[in-house]
């Protein structure tokens, strides 16, 4: 691997979307994702690799293999960031992909199969409060429905922000591939915890991914003044909302592994002296056991109503993102693990508590993922940092299970 290429790379995109905080805000469908991805598209170029773009933003890198009939093999991630995020997060995942494969086209490899590296549209899900919105559609798992109701704080759906960034969204269908057509998904991705940094080790093996369920919840009781309205004749929705987020968060500790946040909370008309009429919260819950996380949501449901009732406030939940718990390809993490044992370092299973494409794709196509050390664990924020040597360490690794791939 060129580790000075691909580290100039992580860094000259890591200055596209700086804002006033120091971090990296990276909408999809904004003006700022749209430079990212023309950035991508440069360093594909430069890499040998034909470009294409679908109709709801994935950016694909391809190698044609010497078999026309052969399966794809895709490699990536995504470059949409969080409000104020890190240069690590997703971005990593793509860069890596098209080093590994720059670096077989240099070195003279040319592969029966296909090679695409992409740069699947918004993982995040901050925008318009539902993520995987490029790998969803990549796998006929996203709806035209989906499009027209989701919206972000400014009103704009998805397929209007599409419009605006110049894809149609009634071309939607156009999106979905053949899973005949794919051989395998692999993913790099940082950590975002703190397992591989306590065993000292650079890169793990990613054995499954969480399911997870986001709630959107809204309360609504009775304005009044802060100074004239007893307290016993209140219907107050914050002090509802309050209750409910305490309730969650003893629920979530009840459990082994489950863990729940309440991330977003507004409160309406909000001002100091005033009882709210209305509030806004959002719920996100998360294991590795379907079946618990469904079982979860009826006790939370089932308190909001209780809640509720006891003091007069209305209630509305609505579920805004659900995506299940996945396993990886065994096949894929042994070829993994016999990468990281080639290279002398223990290896790490661990599963991931965060969200990805890999697991919308791990229910369309065999699915392999490795995790990357940060410090401190810390993602999702300016200080987010993973070291050079480790990162080229994730990219030898991911470059041997390719070739292992070709040879399959």
């Amino acid at each position: 691997m060129n580790e000075e290429r691909l580290w100039s790379r992580i860094n000259e995109l890591g200055q596209v979307g700086v804002d006033v905080n120091g971090g990296l805000t990276r909408l999809s469908f904004s003006d700022e994702e749209r430079e990212a991805k023309q950035l991508v598209k440069k360093y594909m170029t430069d890499a040998g690799l034909m470009i294409r773009e679908d109709e709801i933003g994935n950016i694909f890198g391809r190698l044609a293999g010497t078999d026309p009939n052969g399966k794809t093999i895709l490699i990536g991630s995504h470059v949409d960031t969080v409000l104020s995020g890190g240069i690590f997060d997703g971005t990593g995942g793509v860069l890596i992909g098209i080093e590994v494969v720059q670096s077989l086209i240099e070195q003279g490899v040319t592969p029966e199969n296909s090679v695409e590296v992409v740069a699947f549209t918004d993982e995040e899900g901050t925008r318009f409060s539902t993520g995987m919105i490029g790998s969803k559609g990549y796998t006929g798992q996203l709806t035209s429905d989906e499009l027209v109701n989701h919206v972000d704080e400014h009103g704009i759906s998805i397929a209007q922000a599409m419009i605006n960034q110049g894809y149609d969204p009634n071309k939607l269908a156009s999106v979905k591939v053949d899973p005949e057509t794919i051989k395998c998904f692999l993913e790099v991705h940082i950590e975002q915890g703190k397992i591989l940094e306590s065993k000292n080790v650079p890169i793990g093996l990613v054995t499954g991914i969480v399911g997870l369920r986001w709630l959107k919840v809204k309360l609504s009781g009775e304005a009044g003044h802060a100074g004239t309205t007893p307290m016993s004749l209140r219907k107050d929705p914050l002090a509802a909302a309050a209750e409910i987020i305490q309730y969650i968060e003893k629920l979530a500790k009840e459990q082994e592994r489950t863990v729940a946040t309440v991330g977003q909370l507004a409160v309406n008309p909000g001002g100091v002296n005033i009882i709210p009429s209305d509030v806004e919260f959002t719920i996100d819950l998360r294991d590795l056991s379907d079946e618990l996380l469904d079982q979860l949501l009826n006790q939370v449901n089932g308190t909001i109503e209780s809640i509720c009732s006891k003091r007069g406030i209305t209630s509305s939940v609505e579920e805004i993102h659900n995506l299940s718990g996945v396993s990886c390809s065994s096949e894929i993490n042994e070829s993994i693990r016999a990468s990281i044992e080639k290279q002398g370092i223990e290896v790490v299973e661990l599963p991931s508590g965060a969200g990805h494409d890999a697991m919308v794709m791990a229910n369309f196509t065999q699915t392999g993922m490795i995790f990357l050390r940060t410090k401190n664990g810390i993602s999702h924020t300016p200080e987010e940092w993973a070291d050079k040597k480790d990162i080229t360490v994730a990219a030898q690794t991911m470059g041997t299970v390719l070739l292992h791939l070709f040879a399959d």
